[in-house]
């Protein structure tokens, strides 16, 4: 059972890797946003798909116990286990690398968002070098300019907008923590983060289903014998699931271990815009994959029992689900 479990995953992850990938529809296509009636994104073919979702992710904490205590995952726990002490260093020399990346290119924090004036262009560029420096004041320093300047890009594309990119919030929260008494915050914070922003932009395929559409078609995305607009509406479920674990605390190394590959695998399918846009999340998936729930206390360990984690997920998926929906299509 646990071995099908982990190949259903691996395959759905695999069939519908170029839309995980492409998170963010906007940087690949021009097809102007058309929002679609609610009617039409809550079909029956959505809701029933929504429920069969829910019952499989309420099924994992049954299940997960057993994958843990094969040999093979007790060995992998443990060499990662030992590579915790440089995550810290991983997300702050990381970040420093992403975002020279974005400025070589001539974008700041996405490549929709290109840097227009002299002084964006020296005040990121040093963020950058101060992250470089080893020592924490510089750091928590580089989180504050990066901060001020993300809080800039905001006020030009509007709170809405930026919600896709909530998860630099925790980065920067991370990185201001350091040596701090809230430390310890950091990483379940940039969890959080990361799930929350994966699950936003899922919900962006189903309201401008159009845009993705487009994306199928302009690339040749394989729909592996699916209608494109079943197919959209499937990709964007796995990409809200994989959010949403990693805010319950469930998977969380081995989704951060498949997304990654596939970020890799297709980003010969979207060139140079991927690497650019995405490498931030290269490196948070990294350290995810190292840390596990090493620091975590996910929401799911609330409920001592296997039924009441059962209940817990399926409930919770639903009403995280429609809060996201209503939330998203309100405000369109």
């Amino acid at each position: 059972m646990i071995r099908s479990l982990l190949f259903i995953t691996v395959l759905l992850c695999i069939m519908f890797a170029p839309l995980i990938s492409n998170a963010h529809v906007k940087w690949f296509t021009e097809e102007a946003a058309s929002k679609e009636s609610i009617v039409n994104i809550l079909s029956p073919f959505f809701i029933v798909f929504s429920l069969f979702v829910a019952i499989v992710l309420a099924a994992i904490p049954q299940l997960l116990p057993r994958l843990m205590n094969l040999e093979i995952a007790k060995k992998i726990e443990e060499k990662l286990a030992a590579l915790r002490i440089y995550s810290r260093y991983l997300l702050k020399y990381g970040t420093a690398l992403a975002l020279a990346v974005q400025a070589f290119s001539g974008s700041m924090f996405a490549p929709e968002f290109s840097i227009t004036e002299a002084w964006q262009y020296i005040v990121f560029w040093i963020a950058i070098v101060l992250l470089l420096i080893p020592h924490h004041f510089a750091t928590k320093l580089a989180s504050i300019v990066l901060l001020g300047l993300f809080i800039m890009v905001w006020s030009y594309t509007g709170w809405f907008h930026m919600l896709d990119y909530g998860f630099y919030i925790a980065i920067f929260f991370v990185l201001f923590v350091e040596k701090s008494k809230l430390e310890k915050w950091g990483f379940p914070f940039l969890y959080l983060g990361t799930g929350l922003s994966l699950c936003w932009v899922a919900v962006e395929k189903w309201v401008y289903p159009a845009m993705t559409l487009d994306i199928i078609e302009r690339h040749a995305v394989p729909t592996f014998g699916f209608e494109p607009s079943v197919f959209i509406v499937m990709a964007a479920f796995v990409e809200f699931v994989v959010g949403y674990l990693l805010v319950v605390g469930i998977l969380n190394r081995l989704l951060a271990a498949l997304v990654t590959i596939l970020f890799i695998l297709t980003t010969m399918l979207f060139g140079i815009t991927e690497i650019i846009g995405h490498g931030i999340i290269h490196i948070i998936l990294l350290i995810f994959i190292i840390e596990g729930v090493s620091f975590y206390y996910p929401p799911i360990k609330m409920h001592k029992s296997r039924i009441d984690q059962m209940i817990f997920v399926f409930l919770n998926f639903i009403f995280v689900l429609a809060t996201f929906i209503l939330i998203y299509y309100r405000f369109a």
